[in-house]
C-alpha cells in the first residue's frame, strides 16, 4: 500500500451519523473481482439525493471525507475501504468509527482520524469553502483559520501507514531475518530440508 504522512485538501463535508458499510458501497457492488471501478458506487444512494456533497463538482477528488459518528458500521465488507480508496479518499475524519470498518481503513492504508463533535462541526463549516490539512507525523488537523487539535493513534499503525507497510510488506520487511532462521533451521534439522524420493 501507498505511505501515507500527511494529507491535504478540500474535504467532502458528509457528516451523517451512523453511516453503515452498504451506504458506502451497496451488496450489489460486491460481485466484481477487482478493486478497481468501486468508486463509482460508493455512496450509491446518498448521491441520489438532491443536493449531495458526493455529486458536488466542489468536492470532486477531496482526498479527506468528513463523517458523523460511528462510521463504517454495519457488515465486515472491505469493499467499503476499496470503494473510499477509489474515489480518491485516503483519509475519513469522525468523532468515532466501527471497529471492524477502522481496521480495514488501516490495512488499506486509509487514515482515520477521531475528534471530538465540536472540532467535526468547525471543521464542517471550513471544508465548504476550505482546505484543511491532516499532518500524521505531528498526529494534527489544522485549517487556514488557525484552527488545531491532535488526534491519537496507535503506534504501531502510525509506523505502518508512514512506512507504507500492509500485512506483506511487514514480512517482506523480515526477509534477512527469516533467511537467517531459515538457513539455522537447515543447518541444525536437515531432515527437514529433504525432499521425498520420487517414485519409481
Amino acid at each position: 500500500m501507498d505511505a501515507i504522512s500527511h494529507v491535504a485538501g478540500r474535504a467532502i463535508p458528509f457528516g451523517r451519523k451512523n453511516v453503515d458499510t452498504d451506504v458506502v458501497i451497496p451488496a450489489h457492488w460486491l460481485k466484481t473481482i477487482t478493486r478497481e471501478g468501486l468508486g463509482k458506487g460508493a455512496f450509491e444512494a446518498v448521491k441520489k439525493e438532491p443536493g449531495n456533497v458526493f455529486t458536488d463538482p466542489e468536492y470532486a477528488g477531496a482526498p479527506i471525507l468528513i463523517a458523523g459518528d460511528n462510521f463504517g458500521c454495519g457488515s465486515s465488507r472491505e469493499h467499503a475501504a476499496w470503494a473510499l480508496l477509489d474515489m480518491g479518499v485516503s483519509c475519513v475524519i469522525a468523532p468515532s468509527f466501527s471497529d471492524i470498518f477502522s481496521g480495514n481503513a488501516f490495512k488499506n492504508g486509509i487514515l482515520t482520524v477521531a475528534l471530538p463533535q465540536e472540532a467535526i462541526d468547525r471543521l464542517m463549516e471550513v471544508a465548504r469553502e476550505h482546505p484543511i490539512d491532516v499532518d500524521l507525523e505531528t498526529q494534527s488537523v489544522t485549517t487556514p483559520f488557525q484552527d488545531r487539535w491532535t488526534f491519537e493513534i496507535d503506534a504501531f499503525r502510525k509506523h505502518c501507514l508512514l512506512e507504507g507497510l500492509d500485512e506483506i510488506g511487514l514480512t517482506m520487511a523480515q526477509g534477512d531475518a527469516i533467511s537467517v532462521y531459515e538457513a539455522k533451521a537447515k543447518a541444525d534439522l536437515p531432515f527437514l530440508a529433504k525432499t521425498p524420493a520420487t517414485a519409481a
